[in-house]
Formats: structure tokens, sequence, C-alpha cells
């Protein structure tokens, strides 16, 4: 499951180079690194849950 949320973040990283998305904070080419950003920052709060649960 984690490999298909990598995949479709990458795909999403991808068609924002070629075509932004229109999203609030997303609508410009060079704005693809947020999708890294707050993908790394869900995946470490996910991580930290996971600890403290």
């Amino acid at each position: 499951m984690s490999k298909a949320i990598g995949l479709f973040l990458l795909a999403a990283m991808v068609l924002h180079l070629i075509r932004p998305l229109g999203l609030p904070g997303l609508r410009r080419r060079a704005d693809f690194w947020k999708i890294a950003i707050a993908a790394f920052v869900i995946w470490t709060a996910v991580i930290l849950l996971r600890d403290v649960v």
C-alpha cells in the first residue's frame, strides 16, 4: 500500500510539472516541491502517531 501511495504522489508531481493542478498553493509549475513537502509532513505525523498509540 505504501508503494502505491508513493507512486501516486510521484505521478502527481510529474503531472503537476506538465500541467499545474490549479489547487490553492499549486498554481505554478515551480510549486511541485510542495507536494513532496506535504507528503513528508503527513508521513512523519503518521509515524509519530503510530508510535504513540
